[in-house]
């Protein structure tokens, strides 16, 4: 039977041999993940349809279209490993029935005798929120090295994220990024004959690329900035974060304030969430708002859907699992189609200020910043506040000046008294 790159999508035309699971000539059972695929938007797991040996005909590292043939698996069967018998005296095989009873007893004594500790320790474990679960499963890392930070030790959501950024965690991910790169990197001499490294693109960097020059040759792009003072906001926070984690098993971050801003912002500027279509304009009636997140691949959006709908704790909750779905490149084209507007949180690695490139066919982003003490002035006097640096970009085309600048200043307004945003505690 024939191994074939599956149709994933109506814009992907083809995709990168990532990596075989399984070597050429092994035997693969029905539905195991035999197969890697690297897509210009997504990772694809190939699972076998068949049973048989597998024979590799296009190997790791190339890009082929869809539809191609790489590889066969001849039909066959393929035993599966014995079950391990049950453990027993050989010299009891034969032993009389009171004997046999006898060792019964003494295991039923055993087994209730190591019953009281073994429930002790389950009760010693502390209790880990559902979705802090999964993700732990995800990460392969056991909920009991966390340390919880919810009411009574509870592991939250932040706390499974946190100790998975820690960097104990990163050096097994440099190895395998060390481990992958040679086979693709070629040490060269450049023209006055100094060493370099040649790297091919990644189908995603190229697709990073692609629409980058995009947005900048078929766009007006423009980009207006504006600042907020953050103190209602980190208030909020600090009074609430111990209640609003140990409901919703998950911190209070900064991006579900400006989610909600933006969105009531897009109900007042309906351009803003806009898009063209030839020479017509099509205005959207929901609001799907794109979250820039950024991994060792590059940088995907992956979708809120209806975030108008959300609560705060849903809008955190969605946004750490898709973030986690991309750093472990699990997500799907509908993960990442669509969207109305996109935010960028440039601050979370130090940018002052910066102008966010549009995500078309999209006519606006958002574009967050570090949060520095600064010196402003209000009722005449010069005091200290936490200041956010925004920024605007926007098609000039579909967009005027008049409300984009507009926008903008509604979102510092929300941001500056947040008292109008429904929080859920």
């Amino acid at each position: 039977m024939e191994i074939k790159i599956p149709e994933i999508g109506e814009s992907i035309l083809e995709a990168l041999v990532a990596n075989w699971l399984k070597e050429d000539g092994a035997k693969v059972a029905k539905d195991t993940i035999i197969c890697e695929l690297e897509t210009d938007k997504v990772n694809v797991e190939l699972p076998a349809e068949v049973s048989g040996t597998l024979h590799i005909s296009v190997p790791a590292g190339e890009t082929v279209a869809i539809g191609s043939v790489i590889g066969t698996i001849e039909e066959g069967e393929v035993e599966e490993p014995p079950e391990k018998p049950a453990s027993a005296d050989p010299s009891q095989k034969d032993a009389p029935e009171e004997k046999s009873k006898a060792g019964q007893e003494a295991a039923t004594a055993k087994e209730q005798t190591s019953a009281a500790p073994a429930a002790k320790a389950r009760a010693d474990e502390p209790s880990v929120n559902p979705a802090a679960k999964r993700l732990a499963e995800e990460k392969g890392i056991d909920p009991g090295r966390i340390s919880g930070s919810g009411r009574g030790g509870r592991v939250t959501l932040e706390d499974v994220q946190q100790f998975a950024e820690q960097p104990a965690e990163k050096p097994a991910v440099q190895e395998v990024t060390a481990e992958a790169s040679p086979a693709t990197s070629v040490e060269a001499a450049d023209q006055s004959g100094r060493p370099v490294t040649r790297q091919p693109m990644t189908p995603i960097r190229q697709r990073i690329a692609a629409r980058l020059l995009q947005a900048r040759q078929q766009t007006a792009m423009l980009t207006t900035f504006n600042e907020a003072d953050m103190s209602w906001v980190k208030k909020l926070r600090n009074r609430h974060q111990e209640h609003f984690t140990a409901r919703h098993g998950i911190k209070l971050g900064m991006m579900s304030f400006f989610v909600k801003a933006s969105i009531e912002a897009l109900k007042e500027y309906p351009a803003v969430n806009a898009r063209i279509d030839g020479t017509d304009i099509v205005y959207h009636h929901y609001y799907d708002i794109g979250i820039a997140v950024g991994t060792d691949r590059g940088l995907v959006v992956p979708i809120l859907r209806n975030a108008d709908q959300m609560t705060f704790a849903e809008i955190e909750q969605q946004i750490a699992a898709l973030a986690a779905k991309a750093n472990a490149r699990k997500l799907t084209l509908a993960d990442l189609e669509g969207g109305t507007f996109t935010i960028s949180n440039g601050g979370i690695y130090g940018s002052l200020l910066s102008t966010p490139i549009i995500n078309p066919p999209q006519c606006g982003v958002l574009g967050m910043h570090s949060i520095q003490d600064r010196p402003v002035v209000r009722d005449g006097e010069i005091v200290i506040r936490p200041i956010m640096n925004l920024a605007l970009s926007y098609d000039h085309r579909l967009i005027d000046g008049r409300e984009a600048v507009g926008f903008l200043k509604l979102i510092k307004d929300f941001i500056e008294d947040p008292s109008e945003l429904f929080l859920e505690l």
